[in-house]
Formats: C-alpha cells, structure tokens, sequence
C-alpha cells in the first residue's frame, strides 16, 4: 500500500472532510488530559458545545467515544430497569434506540412511523400515559427526514425528553433549552466538521435529578465524568480517564471556526447546499425519498432509477471522482443514495462537482 493516500470528497452520510482548522489541530503539541493548558482547552470546546446545542446546561461536555455511545450514555444514565420509554421510530437510529433502551431493562413503547416519514408528535405523546423517557431522532441519518422535535418538547409532560441530534448539529436549527431537551447526543463527524471520535452531550438540571445513581456503565457514568468535566471548571477536577486531547483541542478548533462564521450563516450554506443539490437532481429526472417539506439540507436521499446498479454507481464515483456517498439501510440498501453535504462541504463547489459526476456515470 502507497503511504500516501488519496483525497476523498465524502459526500456520503458521514464522516465529511473536516474544516482545515479542525485538521491542523490534530497535529498540535500533546497535552496532558490534566494540563491546566489543556483544561482550558476542553472548558472552551465545553463552552462552544453550548452555542451549537442551544443550552446553558453547565452538563454539556464532549463524551470519549462516538455518536453511538452517546446514544448508550443518554439511556444508561436515565433508565433504570421497569421504567416506562416511549421511542419514535422512522429509521434505523430509531430502531437502535429502542435496542438499547431494552438493554437496559425498559419497558419499550415503540411508535412506528414509515421510513422517509417525519414522526407525529401527537402520535408519540399518545403512546403511553406517563413514560419516564420519551427518545426521537431530529434528524434521521438513515432517511434524510427531519422531524418537530419543539412540538415532542410541548407535549412531552412530566417525562425526559431525549434527543439524537447527529446529524442535525451545527447544521439545521436545534435550540435544546427552548424545545424542552432534556437529554442530547449528537457526533462531530457531520456539520460540526470534525473528524468522528467524540460525542458532544448536555444534560438538563431537571432529568440530572432523575439519573441513575450508578448505571451500569461504568466508562459512561455521568456522574463520575462530571467531577472531571462538564459540571467542573477550572484545574480542580476529579480524574476519571485519559481523554482523547488531540480529538478535544480538534473539536475545540471546529467550533471557533464554526462560530467565528456565525451559526445562522452556517447553517444557511448547509440549507442553500442541500437546496441545490436536491433541485438539480430533479432536474436530472431523479426522485428525491424524503417526504418533501421534511428534508435535511444536510443529507440528501435519492431512489436510484430502476435498472442501475447502485454498487456499481457508488463504485464508479470512489473509483473514478474520489467520491464518497452512500447507500440506503436495510430494505432500500440498493434502491436509496444518501449524499451527504456537510461542514465545510456544504458549498456550491461540492454541488457542482457530484452533480457533474453522478450525471457523467448515469450516462455511460
């Protein structure tokens, strides 16, 4: 194998190129997890964590580990065993919620919703009289779907709201405080722009009070991470584990130059990316799989025509272009494309060049 390695354009459903700034902080001088100079570092990246979520929770901290266990840490810490969790399902990540809440011990109410279908809040909050949890994904990886997670928070009651917001952070609107989220995971792999390893997460005070004293986990143990993070500041904090610096002062990098553009500008590149991206492949004559007036700028989903060989597409376009997108999940792993524009490939450059290619290997 050559050392050095092509450069892929990852349009796919995630991970996308990173923002130069993220990058170049990988290469930076090695800290110590206990450095006061790099305790700065975090409580920064902590403090830019907050801007993107939309929330003054002071639990808002970037987990050791990826989206995935972001999603573990968020039942894990807040389902005991009996509890009642109602989980709106309208994709594969509505299906791993409901997987591992039932790892947990819960007593799973899910609410199905067809795949490429946004959820029905009313549906949801109907379920199930008086849930300790009630989990949806805001936007839908698998689908492209983007779902009213504020109309969930209005109708949640007395229960936990519990969101994954993956895909949506830093890319579409999400105020968590104002919507009524009361536990959040999300990955910096997407619009964030930053390489996958972390899972950015927040906590409200109100579902603080109903964790789980000691969850099973003992890595994902949020009351133990709190003594060194999130709920600590300054070079007082209790040591817990080695946390990935490089990955920290990366994501730390990724948000200035997030929020140096501005979170509004941001996300109006990702939406005027999306909308172009999705008007010339209709005018390509293909069919968009999102429920119209519900997708994500972000993440674009497209049936393949009948007769292409959608391997062979992806194939050619990697093999070709140097492009990355992705298949479809489950039953519509041959018959959806998901093309992903995110973080700094949320352009018009990056619209131009998968439509000039997808439609290059379309004609041949």
């Amino acid at each position: 194998m050559s050392d050095i390695l092509t450069v892929r354009h990852l349009f796919g459903p995630g991970p996308t190129n990173p923002y130069p700034e993220a990058t170049e902080a990988l290469a930076r001088p090695l800290l110590g997890h206990l450095d006061p100079q790099f305790l700065a570092v975090m409580d920064s990246a902590c403090d830019g964590l907050r801007a993107v979520w939309g929330t003054e929770n002071r639990r808002t901290l970037p987990l050791s580990a990826t989206g995935s266990a972001g999603m573990e840490a968020a039942f894990v810490n807040f389902v005991n065993p009996g509890d009642p969790v109602v989980i709106a399902v309208n994709g594969l990540f509505g299906e791993r919620m409901c997987d591992v809440a039932a790892r947990c011990g819960a007593e799973v109410t899910r609410v199905d919703f067809p795949f490429g279908e946004p959820v029905d809040a009313q549906k949801v909050a109907a379920a199930h009289p008086s849930p300790k949890v009630i989990a949806a994904v805001h936007a839908e990886t698998s689908t492209g779907v983007r779902s009213d997670i504020a109309a969930l928070g209005a109708l949640k009651g007395d229960a936990l709201l519990l969101v994954d917001a993956v895909t949506s952070i830093g890319g579409i609107e999400l105020k968590a405080d104002e919507w009524g989220i009361d536990i959040g995971y999300a990955g910096t792999q997407k619009c964030l722009g930053v390489a996958p390893g972390l899972a950015p997460f927040t906590v409200s005070d109100r579902a603080w009070e109903r964790r789980v004293e000691k969850p099973r986990s003992w890595y994902l143990d949020l009351g133990m991470l709190g003594g060194y993070v999130g709920e600590a500041s300054g070079a007082t904090r209790t040591y817990h584990h080695t946390a990935p610096v490089a990955m920290v002062a990366s994501l730390e990098a990724g948000l200035r130059r997030v929020l140096a553009e501005g979170l509004d500008a941001v996300r109006a590149r990702h939406d005027a990316a999306g909308r172009a991206l999705q008007d010339g492949l209709q005018e390509m004559g293909l069919e968009l799989f999102a429920r119209e007036g519900y997708r994500l700028p972000e993440l674009t989903t497209v049936k393949v025509p009948e007769a292409v060989d959608s391997a062979a597409v992806r194939r050619e376009l990697l093999e070709t272009y140097n492009i990355e997108i992705g298949p479809g999940v489950k039953e519509y792993a041959n018959t959806v494309w998901r093309i992903g524009l995110m973080g700094p490939n949320a352009c018009p450059e990056s619209v131009t060049l998968i439509l000039g290619a997808l439609r290059n290997v379309l004609g041949r």
